[in-house]
């Protein structure tokens, strides 16, 4: 059944993605981003990719109750995707109240106004970084959770204020999908990871050293307990993700309370390996030197996707080929990203 559904964040990269195919399954689209790491341009070409507009786009901090209100007063809306947060681990490192503040804070002020508006149900865009320091992988849902860097523990923390939420508010529903390691771009180069600043992900590093904006890539860590010591990701297409948020829609009310997946591929791919990759699919060398560890970083994390293909069907259908591919067209045909 199409719903009325706000993203928060939505004019990110994973939140923009998430839009496409939320209007192309039917859905109304809310918008609701501070734009301080996006762009108010994605969303013009969402409505281009999709060949329809969001309903609307509203310019608020998600931590803003009043603005919050307001929204839920102009929209009816059904449910909620939560992406509006800070990402980077290194940099919550360096500022880690902030990341409380906002991606904690954010969270419980979109829970208030939702629970005041009567709106039940939610999807939350939580990590695979809350499992920390892993000693076996592939990680399950049920793996320990250890976070070790203030943006991890934050996004854990949501989870666990949502569970301690849906114990008092038995009619709210909640799945917090742990995704892995969001990279690509959409196939069509309209939209793809525009990060402010120098990016605190891989891929968009390496597409900005290919078309000539930055020199070489540093190497966090040689000496990782890895095939060739540099740490191993598992990389998972944007637009795989986003058909996996519309996916949970439709389960919310499979059971009461809070649930939790993994979206991940189940294959790993070290940082060298990603690099080489990059330069295979554009053509370009990617320089490189080896740096010191980042206080934050662990040496594996792949994904056991098994409980969300056994309980929606779903599986991640792009290969690294293919997000190296499409990362690689968006950046070439908008080397600035959205900026003109």
């Amino acid at each position: 059944m199409p719903q009325t559904v706000l993203v928060t964040g939505g004019a990110g990269f994973i939140g923009s993605h998430t839009c496409v195919e939320l209007l192309r399954s039917g859905h109304e689209v809310v918008v609701l981003d501070d734009h301080s790491n996006s762009s108010p341009e994605a969303l013009e070409r969402v409505a281009k990719i999709a060949g329809r507009p969001i309903a609307a786009a509203h310019t608020a901090d998600v931590r803003d109750r009043r603005a919050l209100d307001a929204v839920f007063s102009a929209h009816p809306i059904d449910a909620v995707v939560h992406f509006a947060a800070k990402k980077a681990v290194g940099e919550s490192v360096r500022i880690p109240l902030a990341y409380y503040d906002i991606n904690v804070g954010g969270t419980t002020a979109l829970a208030s106004a939702m629970h005041a508006h009567g709106v039940h149900r939610l999807v939350f865009s939580s990590s695979c970084s809350v499992y920390g320091d892993a000693t076996v992988v592939p990680l399950t849902e049920q793996s320990p959770t250890a976070p070790t860097n203030p943006y991890a523990a934050t996004k854990l923390t949501c989870e666990r204020i949502l569970a301690d939420l849906c114990r008092h508010v038995p009619e709210l529903r909640v799945l917090a999908l742990r995704y892995f390691n969001p990279a690509g771009a959409h196939p069509s180069g309209l939209l793809g990871e525009d990060p402010s600043g120098v990016p605190g992900n891989l891929m968009p590093f390496l597409a900005q050293i290919a078309v000539g904006r930055r020199e070489e890539l540093s190497v966090f860590g040689d000496d990782y307990a890895t095939p060739d010591g540099t740490g191993v990701r598992d990389y998972i297409h944007v637009v795989d993700v986003a058909e996996g948020h519309v996916a949970a829609l439709g389960h919310l009310d499979d059971a009461p309370g809070l649930q939790i997946f993994n979206l991940g591929t189940g294959r790993g791919s070290s940082v060298l390996e990603l690099a080489h990759a990059f330069e295979q699919a554009s053509g370009r060398p990617i320089p490189h030197r080896i740096a010191p560890r980042r206080p934050g970083d662990v040496a594996e994390l792949v994904a056991d996707p098994a409980k969300v293909e056994a309980a929606w069907g779903w599986t991640a259908r792009r290969d690294v080929t293919a997000m190296c591919r499409d990362a690689w067209n968006f950046q070439r045909n908008n080397p600035y990203g959205y900026a003109p």
